[in-house]
């Protein structure tokens, strides 16, 4: 068959991608973290983490998962917004051979049963903001691990304590939640830190995300998306969007590419342009925990020189700049 469309793909881009150059996602992930160990990935509450420190913290949780005993192939949800902990817990999870189960943070608690019984999860990671959600819910599902997260624990001393009084005493964002035998995600970190990281041999045929439709027309349907689906996806972002991002006849090519990181990583559209593409060529990903504040969040564009701002047509109708 003729590709005819190929005579309309603009100067630069090619023809073809070779996936063979990745057995599977997280060899994507780890070759990534290595050439980028230097620069910053992500620019948190004013706090950067460079590509090393993601490498060694979810190393550290990719050990500490596979102490617990769960099978390869095991789905672990991460219920969280755009905070550090998670491309910490994402890549973790990954690299640890297990499934990732993306979840919305704003779920329902009839949302949210539904989606831990059809997924299969065992373990959960989520921000204690959401915790209450969970309580009403994990009894009737499979989940047996949890890992509570905050958003004020990466930052640093006196910042973390700071941040996390103000979010569960001044706006009483945390509402009480009690999870027996939840384990804190700084805590899991400490521990796997000390462990040693088991071999995992993936490949681009073996499931790596169990992503969730918005369920607008019925109930929440899993998607099944393998190293391989996303693979494929990064490079043909790259293929596409590498060859304009170094046009010089646009001005100056910077040195590392800053992301606005608004949109939600758990959605499909964040997960591959911020998440798995910033890694792939290394770029500063400014992670937006809430950007319903839309005041906070300008006054947080006004922070950096942004080359990309991902976008839907909702969000970026509310912004004036």
């Amino acid at each position: 068959m003729e590709r005819f469309w190929l005579k309309h793909y603009p100067p630069g881009v090619p023809h073809d991608v070779d996936l063979t150059q990745y057995s599977s996602l997280v060899d994507l992930i780890d070759k990534s973290f290595r050439e980028h160990a230097s620069r910053n990935a992500y620019a948190y509450m004013d706090r950067f983490f460079t590509f090393g420190e993601i490498d060694r913290y979810s190393a550290a949780f990719a050990s500490w998962l596979q102490s617990q005993g769960l099978a390869r192939g095991a789905r672990v949800a991460i219920m969280m917004p755009n905070v550090v902990q998670y491309p910490i817990a994402l890549a973790g999870v990954l690299r640890a051979g297990y499934v990732v189960v993306n979840v919305n943070p704003l779920y329902t608690p009839r949302e949210l049963e539904h989606q831990l019984k059809d997924s299969g999860a065992e373990a959960i990671v989520i921000l204690e903001n959401f915790a209450a959600t969970l309580q009403q819910v994990i009894a009737r599902t499979a989940v047996k691990q949890v890992i509570v997260a905050s958003l004020g624990e990466m930052l640093g001393f006196p910042k973390s304590a700071i941040v996390n009084f103000a979010v569960r005493s001044l706006t009483q964002l945390v509402p009480g939640s009690s999870l027996p035998g939840q384990v804190r995600f700084t805590e899991a970190l400490d521990a796997g830190a000390r462990l040693k990281l088991g071999p995992v041999a993936a490949t681009q045929r073996d499931i790596a995300f169990l992503q969730y439709t918005g369920g607008t027309t019925g109930v929440s349907k899993g998607a099944a998306l393998t190293h391989g689906n996303l693979v494929a996806n990064v490079l043909q972002m790259e293929a596409w969007i590498v060859p304009s991002l170094h046009d010089t006849a646009r001005g100056p090519v910077p040195t590392q590419f800053v992301y606005s990181g608004a949109l939600p990583l758990y959605h499909v559209f964040a997960l591959v342009v911020n998440c798995l593409f910033g890694m792939r060529i290394g770029t500063l990903n400014v992670l937006i925990p809430n950007p319903r504040d839309i005041a906070g969040f300008v006054k947080e564009l006004g922070k950096y020189k942004f080359n990309v701002l991902p976008g839907v047509n909702t969000p970026l109708s509310l912004i004036h700049i």
